[in-house]
Formats: structure tokens, C-alpha cells, sequence
């Protein structure tokens, strides 16, 4: 608010001068404006937390094993340099393939799976992807893959450790590199 002061102290004369008047300006609700937009940035800033993504784990315990039909999982090794070798079913008697994250890369490979696994078993959810890292990949290809499952809709995934198994096909195929 703004105040005006009247000088009605001076002597009054014959000549009538418009008399001056000076201001005041009271900074008070400026001041509760700015404790109120600190407040509200403090509180954004801490309701605003990373969404973290959710990986169910099994549990070991149990003694239960999951059986998953050869014609429904494919297995991805993720490798350095954006490489993505893969199979079809278990790795004793399967023929291993490259691809990348480009755009006719794993996508394309996971549709055409699915139209297999819907050939074969009649049901699309029974699709299973076994994500196995090599040493050499990167954190960021395995989001990577984790998000094209998500873009896909593919609900059953698995997170595995390359198996001697593995890397007797890739010594077979010769893309094994030490």
C-alpha cells in the first residue's frame, strides 16, 4: 500500500503553493509473496522423485523352476557395440544371429517372434525373452532392451548370466571375443 504524508507543519502564506506529497511504500505483501513462492518451489522440489522401473525377482527358496517351451523363448545376449546376438529355444541345438537396436533390429525380430508363438501355442503372453549381458555391454543396452519389451507389451522377461553353454555356441559361430 502506498501512503501519502501531508506537510501541514509548514507556516501557511499568501501565495498558495500545491503543497508536495511524499510517498511510502509498504514492501509487506511483497515480502509474504516471496515466502510464499519460496515455499511452493520447496515443496514441488521434493515431491518431484525419480520413478524407478520395477523388476520382480523370484524367489529362490521355493525350489519351483519355471518350465518355458523351447518355441516360445528367444534368448538375447546383449554384447558391446550395440550388438544384440540372439537364438530361438535352448542354445545346444540353436543357430546364433546378430541384430542392433536399430529400427528393423530387435523389434522386428521380437513381432516376428510373437506371430510365432501364436502360431504354435495360440496365446501371445506365453512369449518368453531371457536377457543375458555379456561382459562387455553396456548398462544403457540393457535399458535399451528392457524398453522395447515395454514398447512391445511383453510381460515375461528374464534376467540371466551368459552359461558355458552360451558361450560354447558363441565359440561354435566364432563371435566369441575375449
Amino acid at each position: 500500500m502506498a501512503e501519502f504524508l501531508n506537510n501541514s507543519s509548514l507556516p501557511a502564506k499568501a501565495v498558495h503553493r500545491p503543497h508536495k506529497k511524499s510517498t511510502r511504500v509498504d514492501l509487506t505483501p511483497m515480502v509474504d509473496l516471496g515466502f510464499l513462492l519460496i515455499c511452493f518451489f520447496v515443496f514441488t522440489s521434493n515431491m518431484a522423485k525419480p520413478v524407478t522401473m520395477q523388476i520382480n525377482q523370484p524367489n529362490d527358496k521355493t525350489g519351483e523352476s519355471n518350465q518355458v517351451c523351447n518355441s516360445c523363448a528367444l534368448t538375447v545376449l546383449l554384447d558391446s557395440g550395440n550388438a544384440i546376438h540372439y537364438y530361438e529355444g535352448a542354445p545346444e541345438n540353436a543357430i546364433l544371429k546378430t541384430t542392433d537396436f536399430s529400427e528393423q533390429g530387435i523389434r522386428k525380430i521380437l513381432l516376428q517372434k510373437r506371430q510365432e508363438v501364436v502360431s504354435v501355442v495360440g496365446n501371445p503372453a506365453r512369449m518368453v525373452v531371457i536377457i543375458k549381458p555379456m561382459p562387455g555391454a553396456q548398462f544403457k543396452n540393457f535399458v535399451d532392451m528392457v524398453d522395447e519389451l515395454n514398447i512391445m507389451g511383453l510381460k515375461l522377461y528374464y534376467i540371466d548370466e551368459v552359461k558355458p553353454a552360451d558361450q560354447a555356441l558363441f565359440l561354435q559361430e566364432n563371435h566369441y571375443r575375449k
